[in-house]
């Protein structure tokens, strides 16, 4: 998502989302040869919310985690990126075929720490979430339900198990907190591929495996913003919209080696700050022009990326 929001809260926010997505990427995407998916600003928001409630050492962590040194930093940019990334509804006047951008939060609490009003008042007034009270102890089975609740509502649907069967072995009476983000993206491409051209085509895995798998393009010589730079290129397809401040767009990173993803990954890791660049992109025309089609889920242990 492209926003105009000052430059120092942007560079705070946008090191440690990087620093995090790049851990991730190489830990658990590369090395596993895994496709990976993940949000790095929905982990700084529940990271954030951890923070409200916390003082002493545990706060000093935080602030030290997400770059910051106060709370009223803290609320302030996530009340900033919250009201951005919140949908408009019809009031606001947006036609159809507007990006449907949701970005929720949640918190479920051990009923015997009781949640103080000054917690619960920036929780939903400044994260806009939910904060409930709730029986680890004895109602295990009803706090996965409601979660899981939660969950298939604020995806629409894609995610309707966000709590296995497994998370009852580990949710007992020593449970104190269950914070959940969920972030849903649909949106139609600002210049549309067309179907008709869809075609199989090799895609090369980590592995050196190759497999054909469904392959977008549009009509030769179409115009795209591109650049090619030392070892990659990149190509950005933005999506439909008439709003300024609400402007979405896919980037794609493509490595000039079948086997140069590992270095492209270790020069970001090296300088998260790579991705504030603007990357200089052109208008130019391509003349060949494919685009995987995929359908992905990932799974991780986000304790052991933090």
């Amino acid at each position: 998502m492209e926003v105009p929001i000052d430059a120092e809260s942007s560079s705070f926010n946008t090191y440690f989302c990087l620093l995090l997505a790049n851990n991730i990427l190489q830990e658990k995407g590369v090395e596993n040869g895994s496709n990976t998916v993940i949000s790095p600003f929905s982990f700084h928001l529940l990271l954030s919310l951890i923070a409200v409630g916390s003082k002493g050492r545990t706060l000093e962590q935080l602030f030290h985690c997400l770059g910051s040194t106060s709370l009223e930093d803290i609320n302030s940019l996530a009340s900033q990126m919250i009201d951005l990334a919140s949908p408009f509804n019809e009031s606001n006047g947006v036609s159809i075929g507007e990006p449907d951008l949701s970005f929720v939060n949640a918190a479920w609490v051990a009923q015997g720490l009781k949640l103080k009003p000054s917690f619960q008042e920036i929780v939903e007034g400044v994260y806009h979430a939910i904060a409930k009270e709730v029986d680890f102890a004895n109602k295990a089975e009803k706090v996965v339900a409601e979660v899981n609740a939660w969950a298939e509502t604020a995806t629409r649907g894609l995610i309707r198990n966000l709590l296995t069967a497994e998370a009852l072995k580990v949710i007992n009476e020593d449970t104190a907190l269950i914070l959940a983000n969920a972030l849903y993206f649909k949106g139609t491409w600002a210049q549309l591929f067309d179907t008709s051209k869809t075609k199989q085509r090799v895609f090369h895995l980590l592995d050196g495996e190759k497999v054909h798998v469904p392959f977008m393009t549009s009509n030769r010589f179409e115009r795209y913003l591109y650049n090619k730079f030392e070892d990659f290129k990149i190509l950005k397809l933005p999506y439909k919209t008439s709003q300024p401040t609400r402007k979405f767009a896919m980037h794609f990173f493509l490595p000039d080696a079948k086997d140069g993803l590992k270095n492209l990954l270790q020069m970001f890791r090296s300088n998260p700050e790579y991705f504030n660049k603007r990357f200089d992109l052109v208008n130019a025309k391509i003349s060949d022009f494919w685009v995987p089609r995929f359908k992905f889920e990932f799974e991780f242990e986000a304790s052991e990326a933090m």
